[in-house]
């Protein structure tokens, strides 16, 4: 068990606020190719069982990364569990070539378009990793079975998008970073995610502009959603934003809950 305000912190849209103090539990999951590494996030005091919400990392990242604890450490002050995992060739499923390499510099090694074929080409696989990550996660006691949410931004909406369509326990996400085209795998997700969406746009968006996500934002199938933008580029939206995300999980996941038979 680890405290989370030990692990490593880097600017993530100018946030420096302390990470609160979390309990954390490894967890290995069976995944459709291979084990998928784990970690749940539970508040420092109390018991569950309570919702959870998956937490995924933007491309390069994984499960413990800086913006993983932020947004982890938000949704356990609002008594949520947060869960994460090493998405495909990502943390410790990292290809060994690229084991050392920043994101900038895998990047560069594969070139954008094929490190973005790549990432798209993992999707199923990123998809069936996270239900397995969050069946394992519900047979703790922390946890236990229920409705879950989901926040993902840049690659984490990529692998989010599609998990919303097939995981019926996903009840709310936190998306956006990302953009697409008017047709294709994403717009086809898109059009079929139906649970409330909270999303989020950077004005100056240098890797997905402004038109993809808003574009992305108007497919989506959801008769409850919000759009939130921001100026700046990718990684630059305000702190505020993680804790308006873990403000709109922990309202709607409560709501389903009491709304359970």
């Amino acid at each position: 068990m680890t405290d989370a305000a030990s692990l490593p912190v880097e600017m993530f849209g100018a946030s420096q606020d302390p990470i609160p103090d979390m309990r954390t539990l490894a967890l290995t999951a069976r995944g459709s190719a291979d084990a998928v590494p784990a970690l749940v996030w539970l508040p420092a005091e109390g018991t569950g069982p309570r919702p959870v919400v998956l937490v995924g990392h933007g491309a390069g990242g994984h499960k413990a990364a800086p913006i993983v604890a932020r947004a982890a450490g938000r949704l356990t002050a609002v008594g949520l569990a947060a869960l994460s995992i090493d998405c495909p060739f990502h943390g410790d499923r990292t290809p060994p070539a690229e084991v050392g390499l920043t994101a900038a510099q895998r990047r560069e090694r594969l070139g954008l378009d094929g490190w973005r074929e790549r990432n798209a080409l993992a999707v199923p696989q990123a998809v069936a990793d996270w239900r397995a990550a969050l069946d394992a996660a519900q047979d703790l006691d922390e946890v236990g079975t229920g409705p879950a949410g989901y926040l993902g931004l840049s690659l984490g909406a990529r692998f989010g998008l599609p998990l919303a369509v097939a995981e019926s326990r996903i009840a709310a996400a936190v998306l956006g970073l990302f953009g697409t085209a008017e047709s294709g795998p994403v717009a086809d997700a898109a059009r079929q995610v139906t649970v409330p969406v909270l999303f989020l746009v950077q004005w100056d968006d240098e890797l997905y502009p402004r038109e993809g996500g808003l574009r992305l934002f108007d497919l989506l199938g959801s008769r409850d959603k919000t759009l939130h933008a921001n100026p700046g580029r990718h990684l630059e939206f305000p702190p505020a934003e993680i804790a308006e995300a873990a403000r709109f999980l922990e309202q709607h996941l409560s709501r389903t809950v009491s709304a359970s038979p």
